[in-house]
This record gives structure tokens, sequence and C-alpha cells, in this order.
């Protein structure tokens, strides 16, 4: 799975979770996410 579409998903069961246990786990894979893509994207830059 792309990290794109991931993130997607994530967001997807964020804003259907209501238990605010998960929320705090799901919003942390969600920062990970976000920064593994931007790491990703930041990387493709110097290469190009």
């Amino acid at each position: 799975m792309g990290l794109e579409q991931q993130i997607e998903e994530l967001r997807a069961e964020l804003s259907a979770c209501p238990d605010p246990r998960e929320r705090i786990l799901i919003e942390a894979e969600l920062r990970a996410a976000r920064a593994a893509l931007a790491e990703h994207e930041a990387a493709f830059e110097r290469r190009h």
C-alpha cells in the first residue's frame, strides 16, 4: 500500500472512531505516515 493510500485510510478510520484512546493511537499512526511521506518527497526532490 502506498503512503498516500495509508494516510487516506487512517483519516477515514480516525473520523469514524468514537473511542478517545483508539483515536490517540490512530493520530500517532497518521503523524508517522505523514512524516514518512514528507521524507519520501524530500528525498525525491533531492534526487531530481
